[in-house]
């Protein structure tokens, strides 16, 4: 999230993690018949099914609508861009890739809807927690298109909800400490970096942060053994 340590949504890196996360039950068609007032049905003629899950058909859709192309920007598959990604998220409303790649295009066209999408970005992330108000990932992503917009305190209720469930990696724990440190709750921020960079979060821009206001601590633990080489990565 802070630009200045190149922690974005962009990474190639970031495609594959979420790419190769999490695999769980697909969904009932019950639970598509809930609706948003401003973001549609997420009632459609394939699917929804649950990304996580994965299977045949996301291959499908995966291969004639979200190639690498699509990914990267580059061009449509079928048409514009954004209704390659319209219509992979429409089919898996919580598709990691399509989510972030949805994001990027939203950027890189200046718009709140990019070009041949049905809804607005913000749109596609309602849609997706209407679906699966249990996926973390998507909770991440989304925290962290808010945090972009300035809205600080709706991305920390976002990563909250992530930890809750389950998604206490370093990444998560940064990006929540970079957050409070912004809302000036300096000790949460403090406690939050110490559990990333304890976990081997390799960038030092909140520690620097934090270090730069006399707010830095070394965890416990390292102090204990300061004698006895650190090998951790992060720091």
């Amino acid at each position: 999230m802070d630009a200045g340590d190149g922690m974005t949504i962009k990474s190639a890196v970031v495609y594959r993690i979420f790419f190769l996360c999490f695999g769980v039950l697909v969904c009932s068609q019950s639970r598509a018949e809930t609706t948003d007032y401003n973001c549609g049905s997420i009632k459609n003629a394939y699917g929804p099914y649950d990304y996580r899950s994965g299977g045949i058909g996301l291959t499908e859709v995966e291969g004639n609508h979200l190639t690498p192309e699509v990914v990267n920007l580059i061009r449509g598959k079928t048409g514009y861009i954004g209704g390659d990604l319209d219509y992979t998220l429409r089919a898996y409303p919580n598709h990691h890739v399509a989510l972030m790649a949805m994001v990027r295009l939203g950027e890189k066209e200046k718009t709140s809807k990019p070009i041949g999408a049905n809804y607005t970005v913000e749109c596609y992330f309602k849609r997706a927690l209407i679906f699966r108000s249990d996926d973390g990932v998507v909770r991440t992503i989304y925290a962290s298109y808010l945090y972009k917009a300035g809205k600080k305190a709706e991305a920390l209720s976002q990563l909250n909800e992530a930890v809750q469930l389950g998604e206490d990696s370093p990444n998560t724990n940064y990006n929540i400490g970079l957050i409070y440190f912004d809302l000036k709750e300096y000790e949460k921020a403090l406690s939050f970096a110490q559990r990333a960079y304890g976990s081997g979060f390799p960038l030092p821009g909140l520690r620097d942060k934090l270090k730069r206001i006399g707010k830095w601590e070394e965890p416990v633990s390292r102090i204990e053994n300061r004698g006895t080489p650190v090998t951790n990565p992060g720091n």
